[in-house]
């Protein structure tokens, strides 16, 4: 006698009740911590760093120039439109691309300015800076930029789709788009009104050296 093959079961699997305390957000991250995440992840594609405080991962889509905001302010004109800028407290964070940060000691050697105490600081591969608070509330649940006090925001912030290279200072070379933002114009600019914001404030408790992270000594 031939026994007859057993079929496979079209009776679906019981599932688990819903929690009626946890609200169902449709497979959307919850809370706005995880809200914030995601925007960076997904919708720009940017990494982040594991952990609270959010902090995004630089030396991967682009360095930061961290200045005093009254410096950054007088370099805005030499970034594109596009070229996203943070603010944090009283300090100003533009962009640039990805390896400006090992560029940066022999720049302000060439441009002379090594030998200047400049409160400026760079992140590059390694670092992470603050993860500025997405510029909408919306449907998304976003904090109100600015509404939380001391929190990075962001000044001129990331379009859609998160392709910031084209609009992010660099060092000149062939292929690069005609009209792109120079980093050597760019770092001779914020060298400039850094040393200009130095002169004007107390010399007590000043930086004595360009700084990445930890100081950096030029002589």
């Amino acid at each position: 006698m031939v026994g007859s093959v057993p079929t496979a079961s079209t009776v679906p699997l019981p599932r688990r009740p819903l929690d009626p305390d946890v609200p169902d957000t449709g497979g959307l991250p919850d809370g706005p911590d995880a809200r914030v995440r995601h925007w960076y992840e997904n919708d720009l594609g940017w990494a982040t760093v594991p952990g609270r405080p959010l902090r995004l991962l630089t030396g991967v889509r682009f360095d930061v120039l961290d200045v005093p905001a009254e410096a950054g302010a007088g370099a805005l004109r030499h970034l594109a439109p596009g070229s996203p800028v943070a603010l944090r407290g009283d300090r100003m964070e533009l962009l640039v691309a990805a390896g400006s940060a090992e560029e940066l000691p022999g720049l302000l050697d060439w441009l002379e300015w090594s030998a200047v105490a400049l409160d400026l600081r760079v992140l590059g591969a390694g670092d992470a800076m603050e993860a500025p608070v997405p510029p909408a509330t919306g449907s998304e649940g976003f904090v109100r930029a600015g509404s939380v006090q001391g929190a990075a925001v962001w000044l001129r912030p990331p379009g859609p789709g998160g392709e910031v290279e084209a609009s992010l200072p660099a060092m000149p070379a062939l292929g690069r788009e005609k009209g792109a933002p120079d980093l050597v114009r760019l770092l001779d600019t914020v060298a400039a009104q850094c040393h200009r914001v130095r002169l004007r404030r107390p010399r007590a408790g000043l930086p004595t050296a360009c700084r990445r992270d930890q100081p950096l000594a030029f002589s």
